[in-house]
């Protein structure tokens, strides 16, 4: 405890007697200071005990009394120390007076004392209390270094923190989830936060920031020594730190950085097994890839799975991504096999767990920042290809459905796009694509300009001859001409493109460039 008048009344040295506010004894005193100003308050910053011997001040009128003590405790002054056989042989009636009414304790200073004993004996218990502030702030930085070094996690961590400060933590990942709290109720109050840390992670690190509510004072901290913050660490209590709770976050945030870079490490090395694995599963090596994936990816072998591959300009882009999936998985205990790739992200998650979710809600989310039709992997946003499930002797075609669906996202301003949605949908939408038009365009070109000098329809025509699969009664009725006309007609399409109706080569292409150029614009 800091210094109080009490404590400084208790000194048997210096013979203090109480005149006035002895109901008020318990304010902590910062600092002991002598003026024999007429007006000190622009020299004081509060929280100080005067000592006066009144040589300026007219003690004994209790109107200038009055307004030298209500100036004295507008400026914070805590206490008032006289000292009697200097000026006065007593205290004076109006300052006692005038002390008593605002409530400011008044302490009597016999002539033995100087005013000198009473700085020392305040300066005494600060530095003892100080002393004590950092003792126990290095035995605080101490338990929790041993938490560390006994390999018990950030929960044991946690736990010793919050009760060093007398309150709660929590430890939030990059992604802004809450990993750990202690005590187990502070779960659900370092949920509250997660908008709040957010906004922090998004600042250079390292960054902190104090919020709170009615229920408490929470200051967030972020972890991470790099740009980009690879944590937060929330400490909630019912008022401001003190120097012992100041050293034990400090010490926590330290110890929880290295913590989270050694699973950094450990999460590169992981990510070479990965990469390794995913080169013989892609191989058509499926048994030695679940010879080598061992504990750490053979439970991921063993169900189906999706393969996703994630791109963007900006690699910090699709690490975000990766972040999120694995915040995901590790809540709900999947393995996720994650091997960066440049621009690209690729990625092995259990069929219908929470990783794949997370990516779902995450390209959901860039969608609804961004509507579908504007978006670009040029405007820095990620583009996701999803395969359908597979099995290990099958991620090589997993892969290539990916690309498909990767492709297919990028041309039609996409997110996600999954490759089920091909294989299940129709193939006109593709021909949306911009190179695809101009084919068909270039293709048919010369029919329409035959149309447009009024020499027949022969785009009407060779329509509705592929229409009915080249019969020529039933394209002729639909046209209502002669068959022996639609001949004709067929005969200057071949003759006009320099191609033959007879090759299915040419039939399908034909067909597609129609439909190509009597699709909508958008799919």
């Amino acid at each position: 405890m800091p210094p109080t008048l009490a404590s400084l009344v208790q000194h048997s040295a210096l013979k203090l007697t109480v005149r006035a506010g002895a109901d008020r004894l318990d304010a902590p005193v910062r600092w002991a200071h002598a003026s024999e100003l007429a007006d000190p308050v622009p020299y004081m910053e509060g929280g100080e005990l005067l000592l006066v011997t009144a040589t300026n001040l007219d003690a004994e009128d209790p109107e200038a009394m009055r307004r030298y003590v209500q100036r004295l405790t507008g400026a914070g002054v805590v206490g008032l120390g006289f000292a009697v056989g200097v000026n006065y042989d007593d205290v004076p009636q109006p300052l006692i007076d005038a002390a008593e009414e605002a409530g400011l304790p008044l302490l009597e200073v016999p002539r033995r004392t100087p005013f000198l004993a009473i700085a020392k004996a305040v300066s005494s218990e600060i530095a003892a209390e100080q002393y004590r502030a950092v003792r126990a702030g290095f035995e605080a930085q101490r338990d929790l270094t041993k938490a560390a070094l006994a390999g018990d996690g950030p929960a044991e961590i946690l736990s010793r923190l919050a009760a060093q400060v007398d309150g709660w933590a929590a430890l939030y990942d990059s992604a802004g989830a809450v990993v750990a709290a202690a005590p187990d109720w502070a779960a659900r109050r370092a949920g509250r936060l997660t908008a709040d840390v957010e906004r922090l992670r998004d600042r250079p690190a390292p960054a902190s920031v104090v919020v709170g509510d009615t229920d408490d004072r929470v200051e967030l901290q972020t972890l991470g020594t790099g740009r980009r913050a690879r944590g937060a660490l929330a400490v909630g209590t019912g008022s401001a730190l003190g120097t012992a709770g100041r050293y034990a976050v400090h010490s926590a945030v330290a110890l929880l950085t290295l913590t989270t870079a050694r699973s950094r490490s450990l999460q590169g090395a992981e990510q070479r097994l990965g990469a390794a694995v995913l080169r013989m599963l892609l191989a058509g090596q499926p048994d030695h890839a679940r010879a080598v994936a061992g504990d750490l990816y053979g439970g991921l072998l063993d169900a189906p799975f999706r393969l996703l591959i994630a791109e963007a300009p900006d690699p910090s882009t699709t690490a975000l991504l990766g972040e999120a999936m694995e915040a995901a998985a590790s809540r709900a205990g999947e393995t996720l096999l994650m091997v960066p790739e440049g621009e690209r992200l690729v990625v092995l998650a259990s069929d219908g767990g929470a990783a794949v979710a997370a990516c779902a809600a995450y390209a959901d989310a860039q969608e609804q920042r961004i509507p579908g039709d504007q978006t670009s992997p040029e405007e820095g946003e990620v583009v996701v290809g999803l395969s359908a499930p597979a099995g290990p002797i099958a991620v090589s075609a997993a892969y290539k459905q990916a690309e498909q669906a990767l492709s297919v996202a990028r041309r039609r301003g996409r997110a996600l796009v999954e490759h089920e949605e091909l294989a299940t949908g129709s193939v006109l939408p593709l021909l949306a694509d911009d190179a695809v038009r101009a084919f068909a365009d270039g293709m048919l070109r010369p029919l329409h300009e035959h149309d447009a000098k009024g020499r027949g329809d022969l785009v009407a025509s060779l329509r509705a001859w592929l229409s009915h699969h080249g019969q020529w009664d039933a394209a002729a009725a639909d046209l209502g001409v002669h068959r022996h006309t639609l001949r004709y007609r067929m005969r200057r399409v071949e003759e006009i493109l320099g191609r033959s109706l007879d090759d299915p080569d040419v039939r399908m292409e034909l067909w597609l460039a129609l439909k190509a150029t009597s699709s909508p614009t958008t799919p």
